[in-house]
């Protein structure tokens, strides 16, 4: 791992075992990009990559040279304007009205590790042998603003962090109007788009097109990440799959509006671009004042999308999330919500926690409705204190009768929202995010506080520091159930408004970087009405999420497997409940709800006290197998085997470090008649060891990689099938045991 700097060639090289990102400074002292991808010599000068080229119309810097254009150079942070006509990384307004700049190279340094963002999660390292980064400095030739440009490489992963700082150090006030976070000029268009896409309920489902002439993008202007798209897209190539090919990914530590972009030109250069998205945003710089972005995680794969995502997979799990719920393995939890929704008092929860104890559970979390006079949803939404004619001795009373079970208690919360009817409303109505002298828009009967007021979330802190620090609360789920609509700041002036939606961003992370700080003992799980807020920015503060608030098996499929293309399985907050269900009216079996729960933090969301015995009983297996291979599930690298959104079937699996053990997650849908033989091929155990599966057969890892396991309803081979367990909605696992380890 290494950045160098040819001081000559004006080239600087950043590589591992893995990758090359190659660039440099240009004729015009700006930047341009060279190479990304595979490693390559460092020991080469790659400035023959600059093209230069007579085209028509084209704008060239100075009359002398006219075959040397913006418009046709690759470059590393472009911005629209001095004859590049593509849209850029940056725009600057100055105090004239003119958003011409000349930024170019000034100075760099080279030092290693990594250093915080400030009032920003980020990727990070635990010791600077970890990494080595490189920070550029650009200043504009007219004035003395200065743009940093930082980027990271890891040493042992296929990986470079980016991120920009702006600092205005002239006399005047500029204002950004806009500042993403990376570009990537990629030399031709043969790229297949992957993003992850969808809505309430069915989030992340991954979605392909080709590149085209033009833009293709994602983004989000709801105020969240959003259930329609994730900050998230790769680029493959044509021929790239699961497990061979290029792929490149670009993931946005980011919760808040965000645009991630890919823009071909008419001579198949493409332009990647992510942040911050650009509408709405104008950040005013005063003298002496900075901006950060945030930042985009860039990842490279020569074998597939499934080594992208356990690149992302590993980085995330272990230097992204942080606290001492990194490495732990997640509690088993029971959460009242689908059994009681607001219709309960203690000694429903009680009657609840009773059952779930007796089955082994370790978590009770107690779900809205626990506050204020919380009887639907449309009061007391912001009245942080408790509901007494539900609880008559208080949330304490409550959380010490689970505890007395030995079990721990969580509780829901939703800090940014508060009900028109809500004392803290009648006290406060000017700490609505919206312009009181208009009609403000309402959704789920709610309003957003105003987090980009310091007060506002000093105030939040104050309810939720007290309640914490009385209560012993063990786990706390955050909600967050309403998109942005008319964004405005009461009291604050013009210039002020252009910053209301990344300052509320910024203050959602500093109420959960102040309650995680003061409380690093408690378990947080993020939700925004399901998987809107599903974001590595959250991941910083809350090392799990709740995926979606749809819980049905057969969607969860979707959900899950797509949710995998970025996100570790430890991070999937995943349910077994009702069924039918709630949401989909689908009646699967217990066994198959629990099969694809598992495959995340798994608990459960539904009545146990109205099961019968022998439901409860087979919960009672399901919680044992779960706490025996938790630490297997959520901290072995992922595969995925079968897509549900190519056909009937989805499979995945997860294997140890050391290979010696793994467990398949096999899934068909629909029963198909009169099938052919159908097999399923592992991947990632290794070829030379012998392992039990399921205790019965034994098989060496080349048979059931090469061969796989017979998945059809009636064979004698390998693995057979059998009759048993048919039918719609089925499911199967597959837990291999190398024979030394038995």
């Amino acid at each position: 791992m290494a950045v160098r700097f040819n001081e000559k060639s004006g080239q600087f090289h950043l590589y591992n075992d893995d990758i090359s990102y190659i660039f440099k400074i240009l004729k015009n002292g700006q930047l341009g990009n060279l190479y990304y991808g595979k490693r390559l010599s460092e020991n080469r000068d790659y400035g023959y990559l600059v093209e230069e080229s007579r085209r028509d119309m084209a704008a060239c810097p100075t009359e002398e040279d006219n075959y040397f254009s913006l418009e046709s150079a690759r470059q590393e942070y472009p911005t629209y304007g001095n004859g590049d006509v593509r849209y850029g990384a940056y725009e600057i307004l100055w105090e004239n009205g003119s958003n011409i700049t000349e930024f170019e190279y000034k100075e760099h340094r080279i030092y290693a590790g990594k250093k915080r963002l400030n009032g920003l999660p980020a990727t990070y390292v635990e010791n600077e042998s970890e990494a080595e980064t490189l920070e550029i400095t650009l200043q504009d030739k007219r004035k003395d603003v200065n743009i940093i440009l930082t980027y990271t490489i890891f040493k042992d992963y296929p990986v470079i962090a980016k991120n920009v700082r702006f600092i205005n150090l002239c006399s005047e006030t500029v204002t950004l109007l806009s500042a993403l976070s990376g570009c990537v000029d990629f030399p031709d268009m043969d790229y297949v788009m992957v993003d992850l896409a969808g809505g309430w309920s069915r989030e992340r489902n991954i979605r392909e097109r080709r590149l085209d002439y033009g833009v293709q993008s994602v983004h989000s202007m709801r105020g969240c990440s959003s259930h329609q798209f994730n900050p998230f897209l790769a680029l493959k190539h044509p021929n790239t799959d699961e497990f061979s090919g290029e792929v490149y990914g670009f993931s946005l530590v980011y919760s808040g509006n965000f645009l991630a972009q890919a823009e071909v030109d008419n001579y198949d250069v493409t332009r990647v671009l992510m942040g911050i998205h650009p509408n709405g945003f104008y950040w005013e710089l005063k003298t002496g004042e900075e901006f950060q972005t945030p930042e985009v995680v860039m990842a490279y794969s020569g074998y597939g999308l499934n080594q992208l995502s356990q690149t992302y997979h590993k980085l995330y799990r272990t230097r992204l999330v942080r606290g001492v719920w990194r490495d732990k393995e997640r509690p088993i939890l029971i959460n009242n919500w689908e059994a009681t929704y607001f219709d309960f008092n203690e000694e429903k929860i009680m009657d609840i926690a009773d059952v779930a104890n007796d089955i082994g559970i370790e978590l009770f979390v107690l779900d809205d409705g626990w506050f204020g006079r919380r009887d639907d949803s449309t009061s007391s939404l912001g009245d942080w204190y408790p509901h007494m004619a539900k609880l008559p001795k208080g949330i304490k009373g409550l959380a010490e009768r689970i505890n007395s079970l030995g079990m721990k208690f969580g509780i829901w919360i939703e800090p940014e929202s508060f009900n028109r009817d809500s004392d803290l409303y009648r006290a406060h109505p000017d700490w609505v995010l919206g312009d009181i002298e208009r009609n403000i828009s309402q959704s789920r009967n709610q309003l957003l506080l105003d987090f980009s007021k310091k007060e506002v979330v000093d105030y939040i802190y104050g309810l939720l520091e007290k309640i914490f620090a009385e209560v012993n609360v063990s786990y706390v789920k955050w909600d967050m159930n309403r998109n942005m609509a008319e964004v405005f700041s009461n009291g604050n002036d013009r210039a002020y408004q252009g910053k209301v939606r990344h300052k509320y961003i910024l203050g959602v992370y500093d109420l959960y970087d102040r309650l995680t700080t003061r409380f690093p003992e408690i378990l947080f799980e993020s939700c925004a009405s399901g998987g809107a807020r599903f974001d590595p920015g959250i991941l910083y503060y809350a090392p799990q999420g709740w995926a979606s608030d749809n819980t049905d098996a057969v969607e969860r499929l979707k959900i899950q497997y797509g949710t995998s293309v970025v996100y570790p399985v430890s991070c999937i907050g995943s349910h077994v409940s009702a069924a039918p269900n709630h949401q989909t009216f689908r009646d699967t079996s217990l066994s198959t709800r629990a099969n694809v729960a598992y495959f995340g933090t798994f608990g459960y969301e539904l009545d146990i006290t109205q099961l019968s015995e022998e439901e409860l009983c087979e919960m009672k297996e399901q919680v044992a197998f779960m706490k025996a291979n938790r630490k297997l599930i959520q901290q072995g690298t992922f595969y995925r085997l079968k897509s549900p959104f190519e056909g009937n079937e989805t499979a995945w699996m997860v294997v140890s470090d050391d290979r010696k053990e793994a467990l398949v997650g096999y899934y068909r849908v629909l029963q198909p008649s009169n099938a052919p033989l159908r097999r399923l091929k592992l991947k990632g155990i290794a070829e030379d060891m012998e392992y039990c599966v399921n205790g019965e057969e034994i098989h060496s890892g080349g048979e059931l990689m090469q061969i796989g396991i017979i998945t059809s309803d009636y064979s004698s081979g390998l693995l057979k099938a059998g009759r048993e367990k048919q039918g719609d909605y089925m499911s199967r696992l597959y837990h291999l045991k190398a024979v030394d380890i038995l």
